[in-house]
């Protein structure tokens, strides 16, 4: 199954690689004087041992993108068998589109792809399936008429996590004897259109038409960064007087939603004026939880490197795979054990 070219096939690879297009093998710098068509040569003279793959991530906006990076490059080495081609996308569905066409072009194995938004992909997709490439999603899912183009896609219910913190703000409440109360709510969505967007903003609010006393002030993108998730944040401080819950759909937002509070004279945290929950759960956020400044964090697991490898080692025999593979995942608040959390955090 394995397609790593010898010969002149490499060769045509490798123009690919170093051409205009800016493809790279990985995003690893050489050092000086290293010459990259001569590590090339050696893996051709090697033979056909590699399982090639390319990766086309969203980018780097985030701690947890930064994080799922890592557990897919440490995952997919040649000490483990692989030839990885990373390509990051800068946040921008153009550059994967190319990503997409170079590695079918590059004829690799495997294309993982971590799809910025969900539409758009038909064209591409069938391109991969015509060539033979299994493509595997990771994280994000995307929307197709066919869903046979593509094989299987790995990543967070990010349903279930917008239910998860709907029913956990319900439980909170009523502990706060504020069951009954008027509650002002505000929403940092992430990236529009995005599978974490669609799934944590309908989620949460699947829980929230069965609270009339529940009022959503606005809704608003914040794009998964901190910038703008402080941006948003002013914006609502500005516009609302009387917010008591902060919905933010990923811990960087989060983090500039925070700064914006505090840069108003207000407080947030179970003893703040404002409740805040937050998604991704990663070690600065549980830090920030332990501070008093996030009310509870529900998790979105990064570590999908193992479990796609075992995708590729399951294709690789001929055995058939499960089409969606949710990874496992909790969440936290301030009665748990905080310390020991953060301290065995990976990420």
């Amino acid at each position: 199954m394995k397609k790593m070219v010898v010969g002149i096939g490499v060769l045509l690879c490798l123009l690919l690689w170093f051409s205009s297009c800016g493809t790279r093998i990985d995003d690893t710098e050489q050092p000086a004087g290293t010459d990259l068509l001569e590590e090339e040569k050696e893996l051709v003279e090697e033979g056909d041992n590699y399982i090639v793959v390319g990766i086309s991530q969203v980018g780097s906006e985030s701690d947890w993108r930064i994080a799922c990076t890592e557990s897919l490059k440490s995952t997919f080495t040649q000490e483990n068998g692989y030839y990885l081609i990373f390509e990051d996308a800068q946040q921008k569905q153009e550059n994967q589109l190319k990503a997409m066409r170079d590695f079918i072009l590059q004829e690799v194995d495997y294309i993982i792809l971590d799809p910025i938004v969900e539409t758009g992909w038909d064209a591409v997709l069938k391109e991969a399936q015509d060539a033979g490439i299994p493509v595997i999603l990771v994280d994000r899912q995307v929307e197709v008429s066919d869903e046979s183009l593509y094989t299987a896609w790995v990543g967070s219910d990010f349903h279930s996590q917008g239910v998860k913190a709907g029913t956990w703000l319900q439980n909170y409440l009523e502990e706060q004897g504020r069951g009954s109360e008027k509650i002002n709510i505000v929403t940092l969505q992430g990236t529009l259109n995005s599978t974490a967007q669609l799934g944590r903003t309908d989620g949460f609010a699947s829980v929230m038409k069965n609270h009339d006393n529940w009022n959503m002030l606005e809704r608003k993108d914040g794009d998964f960064t901190q910038t703008k998730g402080q941006e948003v944040m002013e914006e609502f401080l500005d516009s609302y007087s009387d917010i008591d819950v902060v919905v933010s759909e990923n811990d960087n937002m989060t983090f500039g939603a925070i700064e914006a509070i505090e840069k108003a004279g207000k407080t947030c945290g179970p003893e703040g004026d404002i409740i805040v929950l937050s998604f991704d759960a990663g070690r600065a956020a549980l830090e920030a939880m332990a501070e008093g400044k996030i009310n509870a964090d529900f998790e979105c697991n990064p570590n999908l490197g193992p479990e796609v490898s075992r995708i590729i080692q399951k294709l690789e025999r001929g055995c058939e795979v499960d089409k969606f593979q949710y990874i496992e995942e909790t969440y936290f608040d301030p009665t748990m054990d905080l310390e020991s959390l953060i301290e065995e955090r990976t990420y």
